[in-house]
């Protein structure tokens, strides 16, 4: 029996993440303690997953978080050799007097190494070395910021712009702990980066004017010399201004898996930025696990197939393994997979991996997670019903074109107009055909 192919389109309905960089949301409020930091963000490096999120979205000044940018910029620059040397300059020196910054001691004149420059800024967060950065590989610090703002707009950083590569507080220097997230994961897929990030101490070589330095971190959580120490924490960068508050990004790897922490704005006078972002992590590695809710082996709902006599539906399957982030006790009966198929039905052939649809995976009643649906089958197109269905659609598409409707207008048209016409005949030629009646006198004869 030929198939006749239906088409009725579906709008499939996506749930948009809250920010950028496109992040799922799915916060849970932490219990036994509170996050001092006026914003706050933590989220699965491996997932995306949002833990806990605290004014994720709101205006804050990075401090020396801005570096994390200074040091993306820098090292994306052609003009980044890590063995190249770099000397210091009086104007850098004169730049950064009286900011309050912190400073390397290097000399003018003194000479290190590119990498080396890249340790002091990220690692010791070095005002002048920043300057330096800024002017030797764009030409000037404006030139050098402009490049910063470039950057931040290329990775979707809404709510973020810089006024100066250090952190210096001004008012046209400004961040989210969203864009801090985007920011901080990007620049991490940078080897040079991460190495530096997560160094707890590094030897600047002799210069020409000094003896090897030792430079140790200013991120208390990876130093097991002091009382923050939190032996799952590696990287990333410190920040502190009286106006932005303490501020921490941090990662921690635990049994395999990685969280990224953002606090900014935490009390000045206290060192909570450490125990804030310590507390989190705790907390997300004892209270949740990494669950799989569906595989790839498993078809999820199925799709009418047109133009194929070897099958009528075909089953759709999770284009990879959805797997998140779920708490310890979470109940699977709270969980539910709702397919979203493009259309109704579709025509083949289909091939292996084709997208069909999406799923909505759903946790107590909120979307954690969308997955493509795909064939996991290759359907044969039968020429025959190929052939028919073009046929038909060729013939119902020409039937309802607008040059069909002008056809059948006027072939209305014309027979309303040989209808008119004979019934105009019809009339005259019975008016040619009337006698005129001429009637007898009463009891005499008529004639003459």
């Amino acid at each position: 029996m030929i198939k006749k192919k239906i088409l009725c389109f579906f709008t499939v309905f996506l749930i948009a993440a809250s920010c950028f960089s496109c992040l799922p949301v799915s916060a849970y409020e932490p219990t036994g303690f509170e996050v001092s930091a006026k914003s706050a963000l933590l989220v699965s490096l491996d997932t995306g997953d949002i833990l806990y999120s605290k004014n994720q979205d709101q205006k804050v000044y990075p401090a020396s978080i801005a570096k994390i940018m200074t040091a993306t910029v820098m090292l994306e620059s052609e003009k980044f050799k890590p063995k190249d040397k770099i000397a210091m300059t009086e104007e850098v020196l004169k730049l950064i007097s009286g900011t309050g910054s912190v400073v390397s001691n290097l000399r003018a004149g003194e000479e290190i190494k590119q990498i080396d420059l890249l340790y002091y800024i990220i690692m010791s967060s070095c005002g002048d070395c920043a300057y330096l950065a800024a002017i030797y590989y764009s030409g000037s610090i404006e030139a050098f910021v402009a490049q910063m703002n470039e950057k931040a707009k290329e990775l979707g950083l809404s709510g973020t712009h810089y006024g100066n590569p250090i952190g210096l507080h001004d008012q046209d220097t400004y961040t989210t702990a969203s864009d801090i997230y985007t920011l901080t994961a990007y620049a991490l897929k940078n080897e040079h980066f991460k190495t530096a990030v997560e160094s707890v101490r590094y030897t600047v070589d002799p210069t020409n004017y000094s003896e090897a330095r030792t430079l140790t971190t200013t991120n208390y959580l990876q130093d097991q010399n002091t009382n923050y120490f939190y032996p799952y924490a590696h990287g990333v960068k410190t920040g502190y201004t009286d106006e932005a508050g303490r501020c921490l990004v941090s990662t921690a790897t635990y049994n395999g898996h990685t969280y990224l922490c953002v606090v900014m704005g935490c009390p000045p006078t206290q060192k909570r930025h450490f125990s804030d972002s310590a507390d989190l992590y705790r907390w997300a590695f004892n209270n949740f696990s990494f669950r799989e809710i569906a595989n790839s082996k498993e078809p999820v709902c199925e799709i009418k197939v047109n133009l194929s006599f070897s099958t009528d539906h075909i089953p759709l399957y999770f284009e990879k393994p959805f797997v998140t982030i779920l708490p310890n006790d979470a109940d699977d009966s709270t969980i539910v997979v709702k397919p979203h198929l493009k259309q109704e039905s579709v025509d083949a052939p289909i091939h292996k991996g084709d997208i069909l649809g999406t799923a909505d995976v759903i946790y107590a009643e909120k979307v954690i997670g969308t997955v493509n649906l795909v064939a996991n089958t290759e359907v044969a197109e039968s020429k025959l019903l190929s052939f028919t269905d073009k046929t038909v659609k060729t013939a119902k598409s020409f039937l309802t074109s607008p040059a069909m409707k002008f056809i059948l207008i006027a072939i209305a048209a014309a027979v309303f107009l040989f209808l008119l016409s004979c019934v105009l005949l019809n009339l005259k030629h019975f008016k040619r055909r009337k006698v005129k009646y001429k009637p007898f006198k009463n009891g005499r004869n008529n004639r003459d």
